[in-house]
C-alpha cells in the first residue's frame, strides 16, 4: 500500500512510526513531516491546509489511503474533497469535523443526545457575556468557539479574570475568528482522562486510556498549553468508570453521529473529567490527541494500518485490538516562554543518547544550516515504556535529561 500521512507534529511522528512498522506499507509519504520523520517515509513539501495540493499529489502518486493528523484540514473539508474523487481517507467529513470546529455546536450535540457535560452558555455579545459570568461560581472556564491550536481555553479563578478573559476573546480578538463566540462553562473538578476511539460509522472502539497534563507548570499551575506530557493507562480510569463512559458517553456519541448523518470514519477524541458525580465530557476532538498519541501508540500491539482499513471499510467491529501490558510516559520538552512568546533556532543536542525503550518524537523542530534546531513551542516528546508506570516515568525523565537546547523547560510531575 501507498499511504499519505498529513501533518508535522509529535502526533504525526508517532503515527508515522507506527504506520511504517506495518508489513502492508510499500511506501509512506508524509506532508510536510519534520526532521524526525525523514527515515520513516518520504517527506513532501505540501502544507496540511493546501487541500488541492494534497489531492493532486494523492492522485498523481496513486495513494491507496490518506491519514489526516491535524484538525484544520478536517474542519476545512479534506475528507469530502478526497471521497468526492473516489480516494480513501481516514477522518470525519466536514459535518462530523464541526464537533471540534465549534465548541458551541459540540455543546448542543451533547445536550441533544443526553451526554453528561458541564453547564454552559454560548454568546457572541460582550455585554451579554458579562451578565452570564455573574451567574457562575468561580473558577469558571471560557472557551473560544473555533479552532485555536489548543490554546483557546481560559480557566478564570475570579470574576475579574473572567471579565478580562471575555474581553481578550470577544473584543481584543486574541484568537481571531475562533473567538467570534465564546462558551462560558462551569469549572469541573476531578481527574481528567483522554478517551480516544476508532469510529467506522457503525462501531466505536476505545483505545487504551491516557491522561494529559495541560497546564505549563507543575501541580497544574499556569497557562493552558497543547499538552505538557501524558501517560497510559490512566489509573483513574477504572473498570467502573470505563463501563459508565461506554454507556453514558460512547454509545450516545455514536448514536448522534448516525442521527446527524455524519460520514464519520476516523478518530474521535473525548476529553473527560471524572467528577464525584461520574464522567462528564469536556470536549470533542476529531483526530488523535497530542501528546496522548505518543503513549497510546507506544502500547498498541495490533497493526495500525489494519485498523485503519477496518475504519475506512466499515469493518472495524470484525477484528480485535490488542494492547501491550507495558506502561508508557511522555514528557514534553518545550521552549522557554511557551505557550506565549518564545525563541526558536536553538541547536538541539543529545538525541542519539536515548535508550532503546525510548522514542523521542519531534513536535517542533527544523533543520538550519545542517543542524537540528527548535522550531516551535513544544519541541520534543520523550516517550518511554517499561513494566510499571514508575519505571516508565523514571526512564522518560532520565532520557529527557540527556537532551539539551538553550531554554529547555519541562514539567517534573508527569505521572507523579
Amino acid at each position: 500500500m501507498k499511504i499519505l500521512l498529513i501533518g508535522c507534529g509529535g502526533r504525526e511522528h508517532a503515527m508515522a512510526w507506527k504506520i511504517s512498522e506495518s508489513p502492508l506499507v510499500e511506501k509512506l509519504f508524509i506532508a510536510p513531516g519534520n526532521p524526525g520523520m525523514k527515515d520513516l517515509g518520504k517527506l513532501v513539501d505540501i502544507l496540511p491546509e493546501d487541500l488541492e495540493g494534497l489531492l493532486g499529489f494523492a492522485k498523481k502518486e496513486a495513494v491507496d489511503l490518506t491519514v489526516v493528523g491535524p484538525e484544520a484540514p478536517l474542519v476545512k473539508g479534506i475528507v469530502d474533497l478526497f471521497r468526492g474523487e473516489g480516494l480513501k481517507i481516514i477522518g470525519p467529513d466536514k459535518k462530523g469535523a464541526v464537533l471540534e470546529g465549534s465548541k458551541a455546536y459540540s455543546k448542543d450535540f451533547m445536550e441533544r443526545y443526553g451526554i453528561p457535560r458541564a453547564k454552559s452558555h454560548t454568546t457572541g455579545d460582550y455585554q451579554e457575556g458579562l451578565a452570564i459570568i455573574e451567574q457562575y461560581k468561580c473558577p469558571l472556564v471560557l472557551k473560544a468557539d473555533g479552532l485555536a491550536g489548543g490554546k483557546g481555553v481560559l480557566i478564570c479563578e475570579t470574576r475579574k479574570e473572567a471579565r478580562e478573559g471575555l474581553k481578550k476573546i470577544l473584543k481584543d480578538r486574541d484568537f481571531g475568528d475562533a473567538g467570534d463566540r465564546v462558551v462560558i462553562e462551569e469549572f469541573l473538578t476531578g481527574v481528567e482522562t483522554s478517551v480516544i476511539a476508532f469510529v467506522d460509522g457503525k462501531t466505536i472502539i476505545p483505545m487504551a486510556s491516557s491522561r494529559d497534563y495541560k497546564r505549563i507548570g507543575d501541580n497544574d499551575r499556569g497557562l493552558n498549553t497543547g499538552g505538557m506530557g501524558t501517560y497510559s493507562p490512566n489509573e483513574a480510569y477504572t473498570k467502573e468508570v470505563e463501563a459508565r463512559v461506554r454507556e453514558e458517553i460512547l454509545k450516545p456519541t455514536l448514536k448522534g453521529i448516525q442521527q446527524e448523518k455524519m460520514d464519520y470514519r476516523g478518530i474521535i477524541f473525548i476529553g473527560i473529567m471524572i467528577t464525584p458525580e461520574g464522567p462528564k465530557v469536556l470536549e470533542y476532538n476529531v483526530r488523535f490527541g497530542d501528546p496522548e498519541t505518543q503513549v497510546i501508540l507506544a502500547r498498541l500491539e495490533t497493526d495500525l494500518v489494519e485498523i485503519f482499513q477496518g475504519v475506512e471499510e466499515g469493518t472495524l467491529g470484525d477484528g480485535k485490538i490488542q494492547w501491550k501490558a507495558e506502561k508508557a510516559v511522555c514528557v514534553i520538552l518545550a521552549s522557554k516562554g511557551y505557550p506565549e512568546a518564545y525563541e526558536t533556532g536553538k541547536i538541539i543536542e543529545g538525541l542519539e543518547h536515548a535508550d532503546q525503550q525510548t522514542m523521542v518524537f519531534h513536535s517542533g523542530t527544523r533543520m538550519q544550516e545542517g543542524s537540528l534546531v527548535t522550531g516551535g513551542g513544544r519541541v520534543l516528546g520523550v516517550t518511554s515504556v517499561d513494566q510499571t508506570l514508575e519505571k516508565a516515568r523514571q526512564r522518560a525523565y532520565r532520557n529527557a535529561e540527556k537532551i539539551y537546547f538553550d531554554g529547555k523547560i519541562h514539567r517534573r510531575d508527569i505521572a507523579g
